[in-house]
């Protein structure tokens, strides 16, 4: 005859250690969704620059023109490495979960 006693449960113990490939997959979300932040910042920061012009000769040109797109870049990336805005916390928490992976790595 089955028990309908469940067993006691240590509400003090470690949750178990996550897997290899679990630590990969979460590595991977966590990359995907930074990447995303700076693509999204990409762009906003490229719509703003639209706006700014600089006056020779320091400034104007196709050079600038040409470079701007790479800048804007690079400052987004900086962005997201210094703690962005927020949206890649959202963004990996929503991917961990259709993951079924919204608990913490051990």
């Amino acid at each position: 005859m089955t028990s309908l006693i469940a067993p006691p449960v240590d509400v003090l113990a470690a949750p178990p250690a996550a897997s290899a490939a679990e630590l990969a997959k979460r590595g991977q979300i966590a990359r995907t969704a930074r990447d995303f932040e700076a693509s999204f910042l990409t762009s906003m920061l490229t719509t703003m620059f639209k706006g700014v012009s600089t006056a020779p000769p320091f400034g104007g040109g196709a050079g600038e023109k040409m470079w701007t797109s790479f800048f804007a870049e690079a400052v987004a990336k900086q962005m997201v490495k210094a703690g962005g805005v927020g949206l890649s916390h959202a963004v990996e928490q929503e991917m961990l979960k259709l993951q079924g992976l919204s608990e913490p790595a051990a």
